[in-house]
């Protein structure tokens, strides 16, 4: 349960740093901390965490970037995540909810039922 967690967490968080990086040109720590509602502290926590299994790069007082490994599992999740939201929307869920269901099924949808529901909303 643990590890699954935290492979959640991580998708969490290399997805977030990736749609900094697109919008703001920058992943800063306070924006993280911003966007998930926790502390710096907890923030850096997860990093470090990050930076250990190959998924980022960061210094102190500098931006964080995602390594080639981060990225792509940044556009893995983030391609996840619009297929279940979308899908979500295809059967009658209202925009809202979907949106914050799709955040909880995207970590665990496998990749069988995930192209069954790209296939089914790309009909």
């Amino acid at each position: 349960m643990r590890a699954a967690h935290q492979t959640e967490l991580a998708e969490d968080y290399v997805e977030m740093i990736y749609e900094l990086i697109n919008e703001k040109g920058e992943a800063r720590a306070v924006d993280l901390a911003d966007r998930f509602g926790v502390s710096n502290p907890t923030v850096n926590a997860s990093i470090q965490r990050l930076q250990k299994d190959g998924l980022v790069q960061s210094r102190p007082y500098r931006s964080i970037f995602l390594t080639k490994k981060g990225e792509e599992l940044a556009k893995f999740c983030k391609n996840r995540h619009e297929i279940v939201y979308k899908f979500l929307l295809s059967i009658g869920v209202d925009a809202n909810i979907a949106l914050s269901d799709a955040e909880g099924l995207e970590h665990h949808v496998s990749i069988e039922t995930l192209k069954a529901m790209e296939k089914s909303i790309n009909k």
